[in-house]
C-alpha cells in the first residue's frame, strides 16, 4: 500500500491556497498560522499512518523535533495522540498566546540532533519546517530514525531554499544570496531577522535532503507539502524541483 494514498486524496488545490495565505500571519498572527499548519500536519500524519498501517494513529506516541510554543500540542493530543515535544529555545516554547503551552503533551528542551530518549522509543518522529533552521539538518534526521521504531512513521518536511519560501520574512531577495539579504533586511527593518542566514537559517536543498533519505535505507515517499497532488511530479525532476517544491516531505519507516 502507498503511504500517501490518503493524504493525496486530500492534497487539492484549495488546501494548498489556504496554507499558502496563511504564512503571511506567520508573524504578525502566529495563532493563525501556526493553528492551521498544525491541523493540516495531524492530517498528513495521520493519513500517512493509515496509509502504512491500515489502523488509526490514536494512541501512538509522536515525538515532534522542534515543536515550539503548544499548537501541534493541542492538535495531536485532540487526535487522540500522546505528543512529545522537543524545542531547544526556551523563548519559542513559551511563545504561546498565553505565555506557555497550553497543557497538552508534554515538553522537553533539547537539541533535535541530540535528541536524549533511548533507541526505538516512539511510533512517530516529526519534525515540520526545522531543517532548514539547523547546521547540521542531516544529523537531526538520523537521530528520529535513531529513535523511532521499527515499523514506525517518520516524517521530515523542510523548506527548500532555492525555492520561493526560502527566505523566509526576507521574502524573494534570498535569491540574491543568504548573507546580502539578511543584511539588506537588517538596514530596512532595523534588527536582523528572526531567521537569520548562517545562524538560524540555511541553505538545504531538495537533492541534499532526498540524498541523505536515500543513504539510510528508510525513504518509502517524497512529496512537496503544500502542492496539489496533481503537481506532486515535481519531485522527481532534478534542478527544477529546487526552485518549484517549496516545502519537501520525506517519508521514512525505520
Amino acid at each position: 500500500m502507498r503511504p500517501t494514498r490518503d493524504f493525496a486524496r486530500r492534497a487539492g488545490l484549495r488546501r494548498s491556497v489556504a496554507l499558502l495565505a496563511s504564512f503571511r500571519f506567520e508573524q504578525s498572527d502566529p495563532a493563525r498560522f501556526y493553528g492551521a499548519l498544525a491541523t493540516d500536519t495531524v492530517d498528513m500524519i495521520t493519513d500517512l499512518w493509515t496509509g502504512l498501517h491500515a489502523t488509526t494513529a490514536a494512541g501512538r506516541t509522536v515525538l515532534d523535533v522542534g515543536g515550539g510554543p503548544g499548537y501541534f500540542a493541542s492538535a495531536f493530543t485532540g487526535a487522540g495522540m500522546s505528543y512529545i515535544g522537543v524545542e531547544p529555545d526556551p523563548r519559542e516554547m513559551h511563545a504561546g498566546p498565553a505565555g506557555t503551552p497550553d497543557g497538552a503533551g508534554t515538553f522537553v528542551r533539547a537539541s533535535g540532533t541530540a535528541l536524549p530518549f533511548a533507541d526505538d522509543s516512539v511510533d512517530i518522529c516529526l519534525s515540520s519546517n526545522v531543517a532548514e533552521h539547523v547546521a547540521h539538518p542531516w544529523r537531526l534526521g538520523n537521530e528520529m530514525l535513531r529513535v523511532t521504531r521499527p515499523g514506525g512513521l517518520a516524517v521530515l518536511s523542510y523548506t527548500v531554499w532555492l525555492g520561493p519560501f526560502g527566505g523566509h520574512e526576507m521574502g524573494l531577495t534570498h535569491y540574491l544570496g543568504g548573507a546580502r539579504a539578511a543584511d539588506r533586511y537588517a538596514r530596512r527593518h532595523g534588527h536582523r531577522p528572526k531567521n537569520d542566514y548562517g545562524s538560524s537559517l540555511f541553505a538545504v536543498s531538495a537533492a541534499d535532503g532526498l540524498r541523505w533519505a536515500r543513504s539510510t535505507g528508510a525513504l518509502i515517499d517524497a512529496f512537496p507539502r503544500y502542492h496539489p497532488r496533481w503537481a506532486w511530479w515535481m519531485t522527481g525532476v532534478p534542478g527544477f524541483r529546487e526552485f518549484t517544491v517549496s516545502n519537501l516531505v520525506l517519508v521514512l519507516q525505520p
